[in-house]
């Protein structure tokens, strides 16, 4: 059975292989994030590796931005690059044990980081990490990898099924900006924390 812990993610961002990360802010996420005009929101990245989406949100004046991930590696390099960075927004723990309340949460290739029987726990815990009326919003793969993962792919329809029970699903629907690799699989989301 494949340990998905601290030590295989660091071991992958020390070796290379991130083929996860596109080595710049994904154009889903920049878009929404330019859409928002309150930047008092508090806002979670996790799983965030690289983070570049977090660097991003912060230069563009987002005022609690906060970035979590598994391994120390991809945090290093990033603080590295944004030395001015508030350290008490850097969360290097297992998102599942994270704590806080938070307005946004983005999803950018952490599900799909996740081995599928985990699925309802991270469904549980982002309602959990939420605000009433907060929102869970990101991209997820649309299909399946001849492979095992990570990543592990899906479909809109388990989605949904996964989802619909605990947020009101805005949006699910396939991603019109995704980068040409990923173009035509990937959905673009947006689910609100609004049921009790």
């Amino acid at each position: 059975m494949m340990i998905l812990d601290e030590n295989f993610w660091s071991n992958r961002y020390n070796t290379g292989k991130t083929g996860w990360d596109i080595g710049f802010a994904s154009d889903p996420i920049l878009q929404y994030l330019d859409q928002i005009e309150n930047k008092e929101i508090q806002v979670l990245f996790p799983g965030a590796g690289n983070a570049y989406e977090v660097e991003v949100a912060f230069l563009k004046g987002f005022k609690s931005v906060h970035l979590l991930d598994f391994a120390s590696e991809p945090i290093k390099k990033f603080l590295e690059r944004n030395p001015d960075f508030p350290r008490k927004f850097i969360h290097q723990e297992d998102f599942f044990d994270h704590q806080g309340s938070y307005d946004l949460i983005i999803e950018q290739t952490f599900f799909c980081a996740l081995t599928p029987d985990l699925r309802t726990s991270y469904v549980d815990k982002m309602k959990k990490l939420l605000n009433p009326g907060g929102k869970l919003v990101g991209v997820l793969f649309d299909r399946e990898f001849d492979f095992q993962g990570p990543p592990f792919g899906g479909n809109k329809l388990d989605y949904i099924k996964l989802f619909e029970p605990e947020f009101e699903i805005i949006t699910m629907a396939p991603c019109y900006n995704s980068i040409p690799a990923r173009l035509g699989s990937e959905l673009f989301f947006i689910l609100q924390n609004s049921k009790i």
